[in-house]
C-alpha cells in the first residue's frame, strides 16, 4: 500500500466520523424543531387566491394574444436546447471546459464567484439554465396584463422570492464551494455547518433566524452604546438617558431624541467614531435620548396612544422640567418620525407650544403609495398579522425582522446561511449587524393601529387620523422642520418623505436627500466623506425635479442640521450634567430596557 494510499484512507475514515456527528446532529434538530413557534399560515407566503388570479390572467393572455406567448416559450424552449447542445458539445469535445457563451452579456452576480462557474461543465450548466429559467418566469409574469396593478406587484415579488430560493448556490450538490470546503475539511464544515443550524434554532425557539453576527463579540454598554449619561426618569413605556456634557457651555434649549421601537437606540451610539449621540453633545447641546421598553405579552393591549401619551408627551414635560425650559427641539426616527409628526399635530389642536422645532430622520407620513411594502400590506397579510396578535398580545420581533429580511432576501437570508450552515463559518463581528439582530417585539393594539390606520387607510396624511379624542392631519405639522430621507432606503422610500413633507403645514421646511440606505444614511458622520448629500430649497416641485435640480454636497448632512438647529436652540448657558437639577439618575447609560433580548420572552 503507498502512502498516498494511506492518507486518502485517513481522509476517508474522518469523512465517515464527521458524518456520523451529522446524524448525531440531527437528534438536536429535530428537537429544537418540535419547539417552533407556530405561526398564521398567511405569514408564510401570500393567498393561494394570487396565484389563481395570475393563473386566469395568463390564459386569458393566451386566449387574447396567443402569439406573444408562444413566442416567449418557443424562446425559452430554444435557449435551453441549444444551451443543452452546447453543454454536450463541449464533453465531446474532450476538453474539461464550459462552452463559450458567444455574444452573452457579463453577468455581475457575486452568487456566481467561484471559476468553476464558468469552466466546469456541470457547474456552468446547472448555473446557465437556472438563469435562463429565472429570466423566463420574469418574463412570464411581465406578460400577465390583465392582472390589478397591486396584485402585479404582488406576483412579481413572491416569483422573485421563487427565484432567488431555488438557486443553485442553495443547494449542497449545487455549490461548488461548500462542496469543495467539506472536502478540504473531511466534512468538517458540514458538521460545524449543522452544529450552526441547530444553534440557531435553538436560540431561537425553533425559528430559522440565520445568525448574521458574532453575538458574543458585543456587549451593550461594554464596546457598544458607551456614550456616557444616566436614565433620569423610567416609565412602563421609556427609559430617558440625559447624556454628559463633554463642553463648558451648552445651548439653552435642549434636544429629546425618539428613536425608532421596532429596533433599538444604540444605532445612534455603536462605536465612538460614528456615534450620533456623541457628536450632537460635542456640539454644544444638551440631550435626551428616549429608550422604549421590549414589550412582552403585558402589553397587549398596549396602543399608539400610550406611545404618545406616556412617551413623546412625558418625555417633553420630563425634559422641560429637568432644563427648567419652555420648549425643546425634538428628533424622531423612522416610527418615531411619524409619531412625532402625529404628536406635534395634536400639540397643535391642544394649543401646547412646548416643541420648537422637529426633525425627521426616514420618518413617512404619507403612505399612499406602499413601495417595497406593498406585498406585505395586503388583507391577506394582514389578517395573518392580526391573527398573530389575537394569539400572542404581541407582534413577535423575529416577523418583522423576516420580513425586513425578505426585501433583500439573497444579502439578508440566502448569502449567511450558505457560509453558516453549508460552509461551517463563524459569523463575523459586526456591530450593526448585531444592532439589526437585536429588536424587539411590537404591541399588538399598536400594530393594528399602525397597520390599519396608517400604513393602509392613510389617514394622517388625509386628515382623519383619529385620537385621543381630536382628529389630526398631517397638515396640522406647523413648527418649523428638518426633514432627512435616504437615497436607497428600502423602508422609508425618499420619493414618499419627500411628500409627506409637502402636505406639512410648516412655513419653514427644509428636506435632505442624503445618500446610501436607511441606517448608513443617517448614521453618516463627518470625516469620511463616504456618503454626500442633496439640497434644494424649492419644494414646491415634484421629487424627481427636485432632486434633478438639488445641488451634490460631498459628506455627511450632520453640520448641515447642525447649522440649522443652532439658530433654534437659543443662547449657550453652562452646561448642565445629570443630577443637576436635583433629580436623582436611576442607573448609568444605557439604563435596563435596551438589554432585554426579544427571544428570550417566548421561552
Amino acid at each position: 500500500m503507498t502512502t498516498n494510499t494511506v492518507v486518502a484512507g485517513e481522509n476517508r475514515e474522518k469523512l465517515e466520523a464527521n458524518l456520523k456527528k451529522v446524524e448525531e446532529l440531527s437528534q438536536r434538530l429535530i428537537g429544537a424543531l418540535t419547539k417552533r413557534h407556530s405561526t398564521p399560515t398567511a405569514l408564510n407566503g401570500p393567498d393561494t387566491s394570487l396565484y389563481a388570479k395570475a393563473a386566469h390572467a395568463y390564459m386569458q393572455e393566451w386566449v387574447t394574444n396567443p402569439a406573444k406567448l408562444i413566442e416567449q416559450q418557443v424562446g425559452f424552449w430554444g435557449k435551453t436546447v441549444t444551451h443543452f447542445v452546447e453543454a454536450q458539445q463541449a464533453l465531446a469535445s474532450g476538453k474539461l471546459a464550459a462552452p463559450e457563451q458567444e455574444n452573452a452579456a457579463p453577468r455581475q452576480d457575486k452568487r456566481f464567484k467561484n471559476p468553476l462557474w464558468d469552466t466546469h461543465p456541470y457547474f456552468n450548466y446547472v448555473k446557465e439554465q437556472y438563469l435562463i429559467n429565472a429570466d423566463a418566469m420574469r418574463a412570464a409574469v411581465e406578460a400577465i396584463d390583465e392582472l390589478d396593478p397591486i396584485e402585479k406587484r404582488r406576483l412579481r415579488y413572491f416569483s422573485q422570492q421563487i427565484i432567488d430560493m431555488f438557486a443553485p448556490t442553495n443547494f449542497l450538490a449545487t455549490n461548488p464551494d461548500a462542496l469543495m470546503r467539506a472536502v478540504e475539511t473531511e466534512g468538517e464544515s458540514l458538521v460545524r455547518g449543522l452544529e450552526n443550524l441547530v444553534a440557531d434554532l435553538e436560540a431561537n425557539n425553533g425559528e430559522m433566524i440565520v445568525r448574521l453576527v458574532d453575538e458574543g463579540a458585543f456587549e451593550v454598554g461594554g464596546n457598544i452604546a458607551t456614550a456616557e449619561g444616566e436614565v433620569i426618569f423610567r416609565n412602563r413605556m421609556m427609559e430617558i438617558i440625559q447624556y454628559s456634557p463633554t463642553t463648558e457651555k451648552v445651548h439653552e434649549t435642549p434636544i429629546v431624541l425618539f428613536p425608532p421601537w421596532i429596533n433599538k437606540f444604540y444605532i445612534l451610539d455603536l462605536k465612538p467614531q460614528n456615534s450620533l449621540i456623541r457628536w450632537i453633545v460635542e456640539q454644544g447641546y444638551t440631550l435626551f435620548v428616549v429608550s422604549w421598553v421590549n414589550p412582552d405579552h403585558g402589553y397587549a393591549d398596549t396602543g399608539m396612544e400610550d406611545y404618545i401619551e406616556d412617551g413623546f408627551l412625558k418625555a417633553i414635560d420630563v425634559v422641560k422640567d429637568v432644563c427648567d425650559v419652555p420648549k425643546v427641539n425634538a428628533v424622531g426616527y423612522c416610527i418615531a418620525g411619524t409619531t412625532l409628526a402625529i404628536t406635534q399635530a395634536l400639540m397643535k389642536k391642544r394649543g401646547d407650544k412646548s416643541i420648537k422645532s422637529a426633525t425627521f430622520f426616514t420618518a413617512l407620513t404619507d403612505f399612499s403609495d406602499q413601495g417595497e411594502f406593498t406585498p406585505f400590506l395586503q388583507e391577506d397579510f394582514a389578517a395573518g398579522i392580526e391573527q398573530e396578535i389575537d394569539q400572542e398580545g404581541i407582534l413577535p420581533h423575529f416577523i418583522m425582522a423576516r420580513t425586513f429580511s425578505f426585501l433583500r432576501s439573497n444579502d439578508l437570508i440566502y448569502g449567511p446561511a450558505i457560509k453558516s450552515y453549508m460552509m461551517g463559518e463563524t459569523p463575523p463581528a459586526f456591530d450593526l449587524l448585531y444592532w439589526n439582530g437585536d429588536g424587539a417585539n411590537l404591541p399588538g393594539k399598536m400594530f393594528r393601529e399602525y397597520l390599519r390606520g396608517l400604513c393602509q387607510r392613510n389617514e394622517f396624511a388625509e386628515g382623519r387620523y383619529q385620537i385621543l379624542g381630536e382628529t389630526l392631519s398631517v397638515k396640522d405639522v406647523d413648527v418649523p422642520l428638518m426633514s432627512i430621507a435616504t437615497e436607497t432606503d428600502h423602508i422609508a422610500a425618499a420619493r414618499d418623505v419627500y411628500r409627506g413633507v409637502q402636505l406639512m403645514g410648516s412655513r419653514s421646511k427644509t428636506f435632505v436627500l442624503g445618500q446610501s440606505g436607511h441606517i448608513a444614511g443617517i448614521v453618516n458622520p463627518p470625516g469620511k466623506d463616504k456618503y454626500g448629500h442633496y439640497l434644494n430649497d424649492n419644494l414646491g416641485e415634484a421629487f424627481d425635479d427636485w432632486k434633478a435640480h438639488a445641488e451634490h454636497h460631498k459628506g455627511s448632512w450632520w453640520p448641515e442640521w447642525e447649522a440649522w438647529l443652532k439658530k433654534r436652540s437659543g443662547k449657550m448657558i453652562p452646561a448642565r450634567a445629570p443630577g443637576d437639577s436635583g433629580i436623582k439618575p436611576l442607573a448609568p447609560a444605557p439604563g435596563s430596557y435596551v438589554k432585554l433580548k426579544a427571544a428570550k420572552q417566548f421561552q
